[in-house]
């Protein structure tokens, strides 16, 4: 299936503790944030936007192709955020809008495609991806966050943990993981905007709490989230300045400035 008429927000906040700027700085001597919005373009959006607090960021956008959404200081959140962006672009409820996160200036175009495709044909408000975990170093690690899914797809739990435990085969031998069980989540949303609308007006879940994981306020509001396999690996995002170093080599690797 093609990928359905999908929109494309990217919240971009100039203030960033590890990295600060870090929209405005330079991969391949373009603004990290007009590297992302290259990707969401590439895949196809009908229109790509970036929702910020920031006019320098605004400025950097400037004769792009990019619409620019200037947004409250204060949104506690990426998705708040987005919920504004909807609202100052008057998008219609049923319309298909992909959170894709400022700071992932390789994500691939056929996982942009997906989680679109994804929120059009599971019937879910929300749809994310995921990818299979192969190490017990990953499944033990608190920053991959797992999710575990339904027979039909829809997330049933987020969780820092290793969830499910493999107690069996933990009990043989806790250094080897038996391959196809464990999903690592990742951090690509899909949205019917009515779903966005609606999920910032949620007070934070307990269970958001407990974990720090914001889209478990949905599975504990008792809302779907379709949860499809990336079809191709997503590249770790850009937080530190050994990560810029990192996406500036990748970036002239895939260019033949290396």
């Amino acid at each position: 299936m093609d990928a359905p008429d999908f929109i494309v927000a990217i919240p971009a906040r100039h203030a960033s503790t590890r990295l600060p700027g870090k929209p405005l700085r330079l991969i391949g001597g373009v603004p990290m944030v007009l590297q992302v919005a290259r990707r969401a373009l590439a895949a196809g959006a009908r229109e790509v936007w970036v929702a910020t607090d920031d006019a320098r960021i605004a400025g950097a956008l400037a004769g792009s192709g990019v619409q620019v959404a200037m947004t409250s200081p204060d949104h506690a959140s990426g998705t708040d955020r987005l919920a504004e962006c909807a609202r100052i672009a008057g998008w219609d409820d049923q319309v298909i809008v992909v959170n894709l996160q400022g700071d992932e200036p390789f994500a691939p175009v056929d996982g942009i495609n997906c989680v679109a495709r994804t929120v059009a044909t599971s019937g879910a408000g929300i749809a994310t991806l995921a990818t299979p975990i192969d190490t017990v170093e990953t499944l033990l690690d608190p920053n991959a966050v797992k999710v575990v899914r339904a027979g039909n797809g829809d997330a049933l739990y987020f969780s820092r943990a290793p969830v499910p435990w493999p107690r069996d085969a933990f009990a043989r031998d806790p250094k080897v993981l038996p391959g196809g069980q464990w999903l690592r989540h990742i951090g690509i949303y899909g949205y019917r905007v009515h779903a966005l609308r609606a999920f910032a007006g949620l007070a934070p879940g307990r269970l958001e709490q407990v974990e720090s994981l914001e889209q478990l306020r949905a599975l504990e509001a008792g809302w779907r989230i379709a949860v499809a396999l990336a079809p191709s690996p997503f590249p770790p995002g850009v937080d530190t300045e050994a990560d810029l170093a990192r996406a500036q080599r990748t970036f002239e690797l895939q260019h033949g400035h290396a």
